[in-house]
């Protein structure tokens, strides 16, 4: 059943019309028409059975039914704090972090990040990485959007203290998965840009609580870093065991 997010507030009952690029994907793309079934969330949590009731060539209108809590959010507060990549690969570390269940996202820019924007191509930067998430979530069947933080230094997001557990991606690190206490709390994982951390960016996360973390011998790329990381925390504590 094609899933679509709908702005909040949704209810039993609601009759709207719908956001346009939720026309465009059931009624141009999927070639929906009055009758065909869909689910709506709004990812505040659970979702709703929704059937169009009219179409017409530049808008249609959804009816809801009942609401249904389902929940398919991870027990796990896993939260990403990636350093900012180029294009596609910042996209896939975006899409692969929500499906894997990461409840906040924060951007960053460290030393070398090679993505340097002014403040209104920051913004349409967040827009399209908030269509990325929500896509995301709609594919894989979460019922929450997941945080997105505003992109700010990565020096700057550090003297603001770490809420909870962390640990920094770091290939010369000591210890490996096997060192890590099973999160009481929120755990953030920081991951570096295509060149890595710096090493006195490393130092600052772990003077800011940060744990350093070594994923084997291999040193891997940024878009696939702390996906893998994130993957394996679900398969040791999370949903996936």
């Amino acid at each position: 059943m094609t899933r679509i997010h709908l702005p909040p507030p949704l209810a039993e009952g609601l009759e709207l019309a719908l956001p346009e690029p939720a026309f465009r994907h059931l009624v141009q793309v999927l070639r929906q028409r009055p009758g065909d079934d869909f689910v709506a969330f709004d990812g505040c949590g659970g979702e709703y059975p929704a059937t169009l009731v009219e179409v017409d060539r530049r808008q249609a209108t959804a009816r809801l039914a009942a609401h249904d809590p389902v929940d398919r959010e991870s027990p796990l507060d896993l939260r990403l704090a990636q350093c900012v990549s180029k294009g596609e690969r910042m996209d896939y570390t975006l899409q692969k972090a929500v499906e894997l269940g990461v409840t906040r996202v924060t951007p960053l820019i460290s030393e070398r990040s090679v993505v340097r924007l002014d403040a209104e191509r920051w913004n349409r930067k967040l827009d399209h990485w908030l269509g990325v998430m929500i896509s995301a979530c709609e594919q894989s069947g979460r019922t929450r959007i997941p945080a997105l933080d505003p992109a700010v230094p990565l020096a700057t997001w550090l003297a603001a203290g770490l809420d909870g557990d962390g640990v920094v991606l770091d290939p010369l690190a000591a210890s490996g998965l096997a060192g890590l206490q099973t999160p009481a709390g929120p755990l953030t994982v920081l991951a570096g840009p295509e060149g890595g951390l710096s090493e006195r960016e490393i130092r600052a996360a772990r003077d800011a609580g940060f744990a350093g973390l070594r994923l084997g011998p291999r040193v891997l790329r940024t878009e696939t870093a702390a996906v893998a990381l994130l993957a394996a925390l679900q398969g040791r504590w999370g949903d996936w065991r």
